[in-house]
């Protein structure tokens, strides 16, 4: 069992930056490759951004590419995305998950095993 709380979210002007945190325990950290996601009222649960097990690979949805960047510090246990030029259609709940496989990416949610309980981000115009 892997256990993951986010934090870092809150309410931000346009254009301006947010750094989400998940923090996991439970299992090797290590031996997961680690997604965000998100949902907005309404829409279904969207990926945002993976990295694998090292941090080496990484992977982003197209509407975010550019502008976030998902790191990782397995000596923490912690899984990190770095929001810039935030615009107020990046307004959701955001959910970090675990996913079994440590190198393989996934842009499916039914890719990951484990969840967070979502952390919301506001994006004010």
């Amino acid at each position: 069992q892997v256990q993951l709380v986010e934090s870092g979210g809150g309410l931000v002007q346009a254009g301006g930056s947010l750094r989400l945190s998940c923090v996991a325990s439970g299992r090797t950290f290590s031996s997961y490759a680690m997604g965000w996601f998100r949902q907005a009222p309404g829409k279904e649960r969207e990926f945002v951004a993976a990295i694998s097990w090292s941090g080496t690979t990484t992977d982003y949805a197209d509407s975010v590419k550019g502008r976030f960047i998902i790191s990782r510090d397995n000596a923490k246990n912690t899984v990190y995305l770095q929001m810039n030029s935030l615009k107020p259609e990046d307004t959701a709940v955001y959910y970090c998950a675990a996913r079994g496989s440590a190198y393989i990416l996934s842009r499916a949610r039914n890719g990951y095993m484990y969840w967070g309980q979502g952390t919301q981000v506001t994006v004010s115009s």
